[in-house]
């Protein structure tokens, strides 16, 4: 099989990404897209584009037959999810099977049991694999889940069964906080998925976010590429990104990586995913759940292994055999990534909407930046924040930071608040920079108290520059009213 026209099932930077490298292996790429998103760089950069009807995403992206529709129009031979929305949609992976497309990514099979949390952990259980308490099918009534939280006990997390990204996703610290706290993660899992299935675990206190990469093709092929450390969140959802962790050792590695090819070889898995635990400060781990498609963060693991993870996922669609074994794997380096979100920090990173006027990008070695930012980008609350990702790589860790440093003083996006100064805020810390991270470091890191001394001290800090600037722009208009001959 060889393909010739890749239909991307989605939007902003990551439809960008996969463009590019589907341009690189000769394909032609089409996308469609939202009246919102008709000006957006994706739509500018495929061959093909086609209008949806809606704004909203189960008007637009999530409309599984608008979609398919699209990209039969387009005539492509194969289809991208990219992440989130229909990405890990085992009816969609069906219906575009159907539809004599192929699917890049797992069957609708391994979806079902792989791409279900309730189901992954019941697999995993049945591995041996260690998770966290709580249920392995979904929540069905109050009384369930109202039983079930008293019996693991507090604090808990209800998660949406269907999808991952923080969506749909709570935590629970007491009980008259449980069932607003389950409508709402139900809401959102119907919002972002389609699907408003939630399950309840326990919540493990402070732990590590570690997840690991894995490619499996359709001959049984299985192999991971190391780790990618997840911890800095804020509502569940990754900031900052890592590759290695600081916490693991060869043995951990080894123990981990073996139990996630365990896990997605049972499911016949083809093509990209990752395998999420839960680290204990003792290092034990948990099984978390498997995304069961690329993860936004997947470009600090193309950095320290040189491998291009959409191209792989080409390769394994075509029907190619990966051709290296776990052996054949090697990581050089440190990666780092930080997300672009459009929100204001210093709010409690509340959504921050808007058009960008301006935007400088940052450049030098080893420094790269997917991104969907352009002066006109109107910010809405439509889709998630992710305005762009900010990647680099250096020789050890602490080159890495200051590499990242120095690529955050560079950029400049002026219209919508954004996490840059999270960023800069993140690699200035001293806890960071000893690699002592868990779950709740941006609680704990960044609180109130925090972000107030900080945001003076950069208010601070900015004046006097801002003071010149605005003489130095008083001065230039005033000779200009001169030299034209006006009296002032």
């Amino acid at each position: 099989m060889s393909f010739k026209n890749i239909f991307i099932a989605n939007r902003s930077e990551i439809a960008r990404r996969v463009i590019r490298s589907a341009k690189e292996c000769g394909y032609r790429t089409s996308v469609a897209h939202s009246p919102h998103d008709r000006t957006a760089l994706f739509v500018r950069e495929a061959d093909l584009a086609f209008p949806l009807r809606g704004n909203a995403p189960r008007d637009s992206y999530l409309d599984l037959e608008q979609v398919l529709g699209s990209a039969i129009s387009a005539g492509a031979d194969a289809i991208h999810p990219g992440y989130g929305f229909l990405s890990e949609n085992a009816e969609f992976s069906a219906a575009v099977t159907k539809a004599g497309i192929k699917f890049i990514g797992p069957s609708p099979e391994a979806i079902d049991l792989l791409g279900d949390k309730t189901k992954a952990r019941t697999l995993a259980r049945k591995l041996g694999i260690p998770t966290p308490e709580g249920t392995t099918t979904a929540l069905t009534s109050d009384k369930e889940a109202i039983e079930t939280a008293r019996s693991v006990g507090y604090p808990v997390l209800l998660k949406a069964a269907a999808g991952g990204g923080g969506k749909g996703m709570r935590r629970v610290d007491r009980e008259e906080e449980l069932l607003s706290s389950l409508e709402r993660a139900k809401g959102e899992a119907k919002s972002a998925f389609g699907d408003d299935r939630v399950y309840v675990e326990k919540y493990v206190l402070q732990p590590r976010h570690i997840e690991f990469q894995i490619l499996s093709d359709s001959h049984g092929n299985v192999v991971h590429l190391g780790e990618r450390e997840c911890s800095i969140q804020r509502r569940h959802q990754k900031l900052v990104e890592e590759s290695p962790s600081a916490i693991m050792t060869e043995e951990l590695r080894h123990e981990m990586g073996e139990a996630a090819v365990e896990l997605v070889k049972h499911a016949k898995y083809e093509g990209a995913g990752t395998v999420e635990f839960l680290v204990s400060q003792d290092r034990k781990f948990y099984f978390l759940e498997v995304n069961t498609r690329l993860q936004v963060e997947h470009p600090v693991t193309e950095f320290v292994t040189g491998m291009d993870l959409v191209r792989e996922q080409f390769r394994i669609a075509e029907g190619e055999k990966l051709g290296y074994g776990q052996n054949d794997i090697t990581r050089n380096g440190h990666a780092i990534e930080l997300r672009i979100q459009a929100e204001d920090i210093w709010n409690d990173f509340m959504p921050s909407l808007g058009t960008v006027s301006y935007v400088r990008h940052p450049a030098g070695a080893f420094v790269r930046n997917d991104s969907a930012l352009f002066a006109g980008l109107e910010v809405s609350g439509f889709y998630d924040s992710l305005l762009s990702k900010l990647i680099v790589w250096d020789r050890d860790r602490s080159g890495a930071i200051l590499r990242m440093k120095r690529a955050l003083e560079e950029m400049r996006v002026v219209g919508v608040a954004t996490t840059i100064p999270f960023g800069q805020f993140v690699m200035e810390n001293g806890r960071f920079a000893k690699g002592e991270l868990s779950t709740a470091f941006i609680e704990e890191e960044f609180t109130a108290e925090i972000r107030a001394r900080e945001l003076k001290r950069r208010t601070d800090h900015a004046l006097p520059f801002f003071i010149a600037a605005t003489n130095a722009l008083e001065e230039k208009a005033s000779k200009s009213r001169f030299l034209m001959g006006e009296k002032h």
